[in-house]
């Protein structure tokens, strides 16, 4: 059967997913696009999909005329296919690398970020509980798929941090008024980097709990970099030195 009405339950459902209290109700979150549904299938974690034609992602699949899949897509340019997710296992180990992302709050410099993670084989990025959530829309598109490839937490960094300190973490605040240089900082081990909002950098009280920092050596005419840049290029320095 071929959905072609805007009241169809499916299609309301669907819609309601995109509002974040229903998403997090529910546990479950929106893909839009072949490669994405693809990535969240090969991640185990694809529940049922909407589609104008057919498709064989080994899950339910729904389909619905080209009308109601401009209804449900929130891109541009509407998709063929969207996909409904679980939310993925988050993985309890966090490995020895961990950027930690402090109150960032554009959904593609998160999405960006987490693909240089990937790139870099960063084990975990860790959310601030006022970072944008990484099952914003715009995030998953910005990260291409690598959400599903890595490690993604929120947690409360004024308990957090100091837990990792504890564990025998060495935990880098980024500050060019007192920190290190990149090229000559310690970033072997078990190493943490706190990277701050966009236009505030480091919230006070994560800052607070921090003792050293680093920076990245730029031009006299360069103000400052973007944090997906900033984040990727600390995350090169970290992962090429495993």
């Amino acid at each position: 059967m071929i959905i072609e009405s805007k009241d169809n339950k499916k299609v309301k459902y669907i819609n309601k997913l995109r509002t974040n209290k229903f998403m997090m109700q529910e546990k479950k979150f929106i893909v839009e696009g072949e490669h994405l549904v693809k990535e969240a299938c090969e991640a185990g974690v694809l529940l049922e999909t909407f589609s104008t034609n057919e498709v064989n992602y080994n899950v339910p699949n729904n389909i619905v005329t080209p009308i109601i899949m401009d209804y449900i897509s929130n891109l541009p340019s509407s998709s063929n296919v969207i996909g409904i997710c679980k939310f993925i296992q988050e993985k309890e180990s966090l490995g020895d690398r961990i950027i930690i992302l402090d109150d960032v709050q554009d959904p593609g410099n998160l999405g960006t970020i987490i693909r240089s993670a990937n790139a870099f084989n960063i084990d975990t990025v860790v959310l601030s509980m006022s970072t944008v959530k990484k099952y914003n829309e715009k995030v998953i598109r910005a990260a291409q798929g690598m959400l599903f490839k890595v490690n993604v937490i929120s947690k409360d960094l004024k308990t957090f941090i100091p837990s990792l300190m504890e564990n025998g973490y060495k935990v880098y605040g980024t500050n060019v008024e007192d920190g290190v240089d990149l090229g000559e900082a310690f970033l072997t081990g078990k190493i943490a980097v706190v990277m701050g909002n966009e236009g505030n950098g480091i919230t006070p009280d994560v800052k607070s709990l921090l003792s050293d920092n680093i920076y990245i050596k730029t031009s006299d005419t360069c103000e400052s970099l973007n944090v997906a840049v900033a984040s990727s290029i600390i995350m090169y320095e970290i992962g090429k030195r495993v």
